[in-house]
């Protein structure tokens, strides 16, 4: 075999070597052949015959975009800082290519005007609240917009929320009083219940008074236990009454014997 055979052969063997392109499971390439885009290929092994040919390699891997803090000013005139984090993945690799020049930087711009326009139609509460379905919304509308170029939107979520130093002492102050409130409440629902017992008892010591003798007998002994040296006996009213009376039939008594005399 002559030489320029063999050096072709060998020019052709190199061309075939140089023309196989291993792509990953996750990989898909996008073929142009003479400008016209092909199916995309892949995984595996798949011949791209250059210069005719030219790939482009996608990843079908979920990909995790930053969105740059976004200055925002909620329904109730709050000024914000808000950044989030969006998950995409391509869907469609042809489209993906041929729709758009740059799929990333385009979700994103999408993803900033977005944010702003869906967080500047709340009040702050909702947005610190209800966060989930803000997220959900913020998906629905980004997925539109990216759905024709081929890249599926998975998750957006709402990553930081920076508030003003003046809002976050309002909203302390606000935590404060509201604990107030609560603390009030409950000391008032305790006194409210305290008096229905004690009425309660008051009534059933006035059907039974061995009850308050019974009582009167605990309370001696809960000071006995603390070795007071001091002991209260109360006296009942009914008693007091007794000896006022007593006292002024003495005087009674008396004053008109003087008089006889």
């Amino acid at each position: 075999m002559s030489i320029p055979a063999l050096l072709a052969i060998a020019i052709i063997v190199l061309y075939l070597l140089n023309s196989i392109n291993i792509l990953k499971e996750y990989e898909r390439g996008v073929i142009f052949r003479l400008g016209r885009v092909q199916a995309a290929k892949g995984p595996g092994v798949i011949l791209v015959f250059r210069p005719l040919d030219q790939i482009v390699r996608v990843s079908l891997r979920q990909e995790a975009m930053e969105v740059p803090p976004q200055d925002i000013i909620t329904r109730d005139n709050v000024t914000l800082k808000v950044n989030a984090v969006i998950t995409l993945r391509v869907v469609d690799p042809t489209r993906a290519v041929i729709e758009v020049a740059n799929y990333i930087y385009q979700t994103s711009q999408f993803s900033q005007t977005t944010l702003r326009s869906v967080l500047g139609e709340v009040e702050l509460d909702q947005l610190l609240s209800h966060r989930d379905q803000l997220n959900s919304r913020i998906q629905t509308i980004i997925d539109g917009h990216t759905s024709p170029f081929g890249v599926k939107v998975v998750s957006v979520e709402v990553k930081q929320v920076d508030l003003p130093e003046s809002m976050l002492r309002a909203m302390a102050k606000q935590a404060e009083a509201e604990r107030e409130k609560r603390a009030k409440v409950i000391h008032a629902e305790g006194e409210y219940n305290a008096a229905a017992k004690l009425v309660d008892a008051a009534q059933a010591m006035a059907t039974q008074p061995m009850t308050l003798q019974l009582r009167y007998l605990q309370t001696l002994t809960e000071i006995g236990v603390e070795k007071n040296t001091t002991i209260v006996f109360p006296l009942p009213m009914e008693l007091m009454n007794l000896l006022n009376k007593s006292l002024v039939d003495h005087a009674g008594t008396s004053q008109s014997a003087e008089n006889k005399v």
